[in-house]
């Protein structure tokens, strides 16, 4: 179940900012309140569940001290065999050594996945992500810009900004795998309200949590149910002649792919 701190995290990631009132204007209206369920009333135990009660009472009890007169028998209390035998069942072999009980399970909070990255988006149709925290160094940027037009790409290399998961530090985690990919696909629903229509991911570099968030298989992203494709880091791609060679075939097929989404877009004059 989604918290009221997680839900908050959410929408951070969405870029909405949510306030919250912290004095109560004079003569303001009422905020609605919610309908809480009442709890039931517990229903009435049953005469054979009160002797079961009692039978359990008596076995937890220590030993009473030997007295030299008997109580008077209005005051003596239940005894587990009468209990026994009222509700039908054998007696217990004293004898017997009873079995401790497991200790309860803790159920402390799960680590939260961690993970960081520099998005981008190329005309508002392919994301660009770099993997990693550190923002691109201007000379990756210019080698980026030029892996594009090699590829055929005429669009300008728009800007990035950075996204970071958690967003905030000290929440509870239950499920971190699965409330990352919530806030990672809220994020990314919330740049459609800056234009962003995303058809394809380019990825470059490669992260473990990263990784296992987005769900790459194949050419495919799980997670945003995209087309995807990954490349070296830029800064591998800057270091290394033969990476670059190595890696045009498959710039020109992504060319190829964004002038055949170009000519399937709707002519919108």
């Amino acid at each position: 179940m989604t918290t009221g701190p997680q839900r908050l995290q959410y929408l951070e990631a969405m870029g909405l900012t949510a306030w919250v009132a912290r004095y109560a204007l004079p003569n303001a209206r009422p905020t609605p309140a919610c309908d809480w369920e009442l709890p039931e009333a517990p229903a009435a135990e049953a005469p054979g569940e009160r002797l079961h009660a009692l039978l359990e009472e008596a076995r937890e009890a220590p030993a009473p001290a030997p007295a030299e007169a008997e109580p008077p028998r209005a005051a003596r209390q239940a005894r587990p065999g009468m209990a026994r035998a009222l509700l039908g069942e054998a007696p217990v072999d004293k004898t017997a050594v009873a079995p401790e009980p497991a200790a309860p399970e803790a159920q402390a909070s799960g680590e939260a996945l961690r993970f960081a990255f520099q998005v981008a988006c190329l005309e508002g149709r392919w994301l660009l992500v770099l993997a990693g925290e550190r923002a691109p160094e201007p000379v990756e940027l210019k080698l980026l810009a030029n892996l594009l037009r090699a590829a055929g790409i005429a669009a300008p290399l728009p800007v990035f900004q950075p996204f970071r998961w958690p967003l905030q530090e000290g929440l509870a985690v239950h499920e971190p795998r699965e409330e990352a990919r919530e806030g990672l696909r809220a994020f990314i629903d919330g740049t459609r309200r800056r234009g962003w229509s995303p058809e394809r991911l380019l990825l470059f570099g490669s992260e473990p949590a990263l990784d296992e968030v987005l769900g790459l298989e194949g050419e495919r992203c799980l997670l945003l149910e995209l087309p995807a494709w990954r490349g070296p880091a830029l800064g591998e791609l800057a270091e290394s002649a033969a990476a670059k060679r190595e890696l045009l075939p498959r710039l020109l097929d992504l060319g190829e792919a964004w002038r055949e989404a170009a000519e399937e877009a709707p002519d919108e004059g």
